[in-house]
């Protein structure tokens, strides 16, 4: 900062520095040069933003923006990543299309690409609703292990993950839990005790005052035809097995009990016409072979 000429120029005792005239109750400001190479930087960082805004994408306009001399855009970067990553995996990725699921499980370097494609798809597509280990949650099932609802062959996988369920896709699985409390088919206390009967068929101990026996009566009338005498499921149906240690909403006589009053409907997409071949089919062997599939 230069010093006000009208002001004499002072220098300071202590540094020897001149001083700018400027005084704060007796603190004064030192006139200290800014260090060359500190300067130099300064101007060369102010060059190079000319040069950058002239050759990259820089100035935002009223609908669009400077495109750059150079024709560089980070989109255009990314597509051409892409179409290199393509065209690696080309020759795989077209064998992946063109092998039956069965196929691919008994090739060990068709299994090998399908998995990691697969896992990169799940990742993507699967994991917000079955979890990044497909270990699922409440109203989304686990796919690590062997409860299916509507089948856990490859065949079935597939048919599940192309079309979905309750997707509106005319392939798809479409079926929905009576919402029996909801439409007057059964009084509350007529499904409080199809709950406690149900409760017991994972082996839990019924609850203090349960009536087990009246709810055994009522299931074999009402839910059987889908569940089954024994409460096993129809995978062709999408009737849960009930038996089984694991629930999709819970096993707790609460949640049996909001089950049976309104009912269910969960909703998987149809990914056949979001992902192309290759890709539905080795989502379909990862899902086979994370430990559950049949």
């Amino acid at each position: 900062m230069s010093p006000d000429p009208k002001t004499p120029v002072k220098i300071d005792a202590l540094s020897g520095v001149p001083t700018t005239g400027h005084d704060w109750d007796g603190i004064k400001e030192l006139n200290t040069p800014l260090p060359r190479w500190w300067v130099i930087i300064f101007v060369g960082t102010i060059v190079w933003s000319i040069f950058y805004v002239i050759a990259y994408p820089a100035i935002p306009l009223h609908s669009s923006f400077t495109k750059g001399v150079l024709g560089w855009s980070s989109r255009g970067a990314v597509g051409k990543d892409i179409a290199a990553l393509r065209a690696t995996r080309g020759p795989m990725t077209a064998a992946l299309a063109k092998a039956s699921l069965q196929a691919i499980e008994k090739d060990p370097g068709l299994l090998e690409f399908a998995r990691a494609q697969g896992k990169a798809a799940f990742a993507d597509n699967c994991a917000p609703c079955h979890g990044a280990g497909g270990g699922g949650g409440k109203g989304y099932p686990n796919l690590n292990d062997d409860i299916w609802i509507w089948g856990g062959a490859l065949d079935a996988i597939f048919a599940t993950i192309s079309h979905g369920i309750r997707s509106g896709d005319p392939q798809g699985h479409d079926s929905a839990m009576p919402a029996f409390g909801r439409d007057g088919v059964l009084s509350k206390a007529e499904i409080s005790n199809v709950a406690d009967y149900v409760h017991t068929l994972s082996g839990q101990p019924a609850e203090q005052g349960a009536s087990v026996a009246s709810g055994a009566k009522l299931f074999a009338e009402d839910c059987a035809p889908c569940h089954g005498v024994k409460g096993a499921g129809n995978q062709e149906l999408g009737a849960p097995n009930l038996t089984a240690h694991g629930s999709l909403y819970g096993s707790d006589k609460e949640m049996i009990v909001q089950t049976l009053t309104n009912g269910r409907g969960g909703v998987m997409p149809a990914w056949s016409g979001r992902l192309d071949l290759a890709t539905l089919k080795a989502l379909t062997v990862y899902v086979h072979t994370l430990g559950g599939g049949q």
